[in-house]
């Protein structure tokens, strides 16, 4: 089975380890994901708060290299990417006069009819169902599922189940025989695009949001965003600064805690890319 996929900036450098660990699982589970060809930057957060034209450009310069390479289903396992592709794509869907601009622009054809899946959508509709039997060693501890803010915002375009509580990580978890935590801030703004330029403000929402995770019993935190991993991780230091204590409590993409409960090597998930060690005996 071949399906597209889109690894967006993220994935092909300070985050290689999540693009590592979904070619793995899906290797594993005969799925092969398919690089769309000569792909470009999404823009981001910056592009759509300097320049709306660029900022739907660049975008649906991606959807229209995923159609001409014969690509029905495209998976974004970045959130950022993820929401910029379908925001796009609901945009020039509503406004025939945009998409005539954006496509004379780029110079490419432009159905618009793609089907755009983040990671958990991906997960949902070709892991679940086989779960089973491809679980070698169950992921049995407590977990902090953080969707964050990009899978489930704007909701009226992304129409995520339960958005002001989503599910759908949680239910993969407890299939890998994970117990997740109740908690408060799942949902939550890490920081996002702060990391660099306002540490102190990521160390401060980052912070509240692993203080409520360790505090409900959360041995690891599970991610499906690239910059919600690089804050939580990463930024410790601001975090351990703000909460004015040293919390370890590991940090993890939730294709690498699938890979686990495949049977795969902490290498081969790329846990050892981490700045907080992920310590427990499952990795082992």
């Amino acid at each position: 089975m071949k399906i597209g996929f889109y690894p967006g900036c993220s994935l092909t450098g300070s985050s290689r380890e999540y693009k590592e660990s979904i070619l793995a699982i899906s290797e594993k589970a005969g799925i092969e994901l398919v690089e769309i060809s000569d792909w470009n930057c999404c823009g981001a957060t910056a592009a759509h708060n300097l320049n709306k034209e660029l900022s739907v450009s660049l975008p649906a310069r991606n959807l229209a290299l995923a159609e001409s390479d014969g690509i029905e289903e495209l998976v974004v396992p970045c959130a950022a990417c993820f929401n910029r592709l379908v925001m796009t794509q609901h945009e020039l869907n509503k406004d025939d006069k945009l998409k005539s601009q954006i496509t004379e622009k780029l110079q490419m054809p432009l159905k618009n009819k793609l089907k755009i899946l983040n990671v958990l959508q991906y997960l949902e509709e070709y892991f679940v169902p086989r779960l089973e039997e491809l679980i070698k060693k169950p992921f049995e501890e407590e977990v902090a599922c953080y969707y964050g803010c990009l899978l489930v915002r704007p909701n009226q375009v992304i129409k995520a189940d339960r958005w002001e509580d989503p599910m759908n990580m949680d239910v993969i978890m407890q299939k890998l025989g994970a117990k997740p935590i109740d908690w408060a801030f799942k949902i939550e703004c890490c920081g996002a695009g702060f990391s660099m330029s306002k540490t102190e403000i990521v160390g401060e929402l980052s912070g509240k949001i692993i203080h409520n995770a360790v505090t409900r019993g959360a041995k690891a935190i599970v991610v499906a965003c690239p910059m919600c991993h690089s804050n939580l991780d990463m930024r410790r230091p601001a975090i351990n600064s703000y909460l004015k204590t040293k919390i370890e409590v590991p940090v993890m993409y939730i294709t690498q805690a699938i890979a686990l409960a495949m049977g795969m090597s902490a290498k081969e998930a790329g846990l050892q890319r981490h700045f907080v060690p992920v310590s427990f005996s499952v990795n082992c």
